[in-house]
C-alpha cells in the first residue's frame, strides 16, 4: 500500500519596504504585472501605484553632509551681508569725505576773493562801477554765487554778535532792539559756514527818562519860615 503524502506549499516572502535597508535608497517599483508563479518585485505587487509622498530624508552619512552643507551655507549668506553692509558704511563715508573736501577747497579759493569783492563794493559806493568794469563784476558776482557764496550783513538787520562783528554804537529813539545802521563791511557764507563776519555800526535803544519823585514838585515855593518873635510882635 503506497503512502500518500499531501502536495507541499511553498512558501514565498515578499519584500515590500519602501526604502532598502542596506542603501538607505527609496526602492522603486517594476513595471508591467507580474507573470503568474512569479514573486513580486521588491517594491511590492504590480498595479497602479497610489500617489506617494516625498521620499524621506536618507539616514547615516547623506544626512550628516545635508546638515552640514546647510549650515555652511547659513555662514555664507551672513558673511555675505556683513560684508555689504560694511561696503556700504564705506562708501558714505567715502561720499561724506569727499564733500568736505570740496567744500574746504571752495571756501578756501573764495575767502581769498573777498578783497576782490570788497574792492568792488567801494567801487560801486563811488560810482566807478559803470561800462565793461562793471559786465565784468556782475560776471564775476554770479560765477561766484553759483560757486555757493552767499553776502550778508544789510541795514536794518538784529545785530547778531554771533552773526556781526560791531566797530561802533550809538543809541536811537527809532530802534526797539539792537540794529544795524551801517554796515562797513560785508560778510559772506558758504552754506552753512561763515566765511568772514560784516563789521557793522549797531543802534541801541534810548534809555528811558527815570520818573520823577512825586514828593518833589520844582515849581512849589519854598515854605516861609516864620520866627516865633515876629509872631508876637
Amino acid at each position: 500500500m503506497t503512502e500518500q503524502h499531501p502536495e507541499e506549499r511553498r512558501v514565498v516572502v515578499n519584500d515590500r519596504r519602501r526604502i532598502d535597508p542596506e542603501t538607505g535608497a527609496p526602492r522603486v517599483a517594476s513595471p508591467g504585472p507580474a507573470g503568474p508563479g512569479s514573486a513580486p518585485g521588491p517594491a511590492g505587487p504590480a498595479g497602479p501605484r497610489h500617489a506617494e509622498g516625498p521620499p524621506a530624508p536618507a539616514a547615516g552619512p547623506a544626512a550628516e553632509e545635508h546638515a552640514a552643507a546647510k549650515q555652511a551655507l547659513a555662514e555664507r549668506t551672513a558673511d555675505l551681508q556683513r560684508v555689504t553692509a560694511e561696503y556700504a558704511n564705506y562708501r558714505k563715508r567715502v561720499d561724506r569725505d569727499r564733500a568736505a573736501t570740496v567744500e574746504a577747497a571752495t571756501g578756501a579759493v573764495l575767502a581769498a576773493l573777498l578783497p576782490v569783492l570788497d574792492d568792488l563794493d567801494r567801487a560801486h559806493q563811488h560810482g566807478d562801477l559803470t561800462g565793461a568794469f562793471k559786465a565784468v563784476a556782475d560776471q564775476l558776482e554770479a560765477t561766484l554765487e553759483k560757486l555757493g557764496l552767499q553776502p550778508y550783513g544789510e541795514v536794518g538787520e538784529r545785530f547778531d554778535p554771533t552773526l556781526h562783528e560791531a566797530v561802533a554804537h550809538q543809541t536811537s529813539a527809532d530802534v526797539t532792539e539792537p540794529t544795524c545802521v551801517a554796515v562797513l563791511r560785508r560778510g559772506y557764507k558758504l552754506g552753512d559756514r561763515l566765511l568772514r563776519v560784516p563789521l557793522v555800526a549797531v543802534a541801541e535803544p534810548a534809555p528811558e527818562p527815570e520818573p520823577a519823585d512825586p514828593t518833589q514838585d520844582p515849581t512849589a515855593a519854598p515854605d516861609a519860615r516864620v520866627d516865633d518873635d515876629d509872631s508876637t510882635e
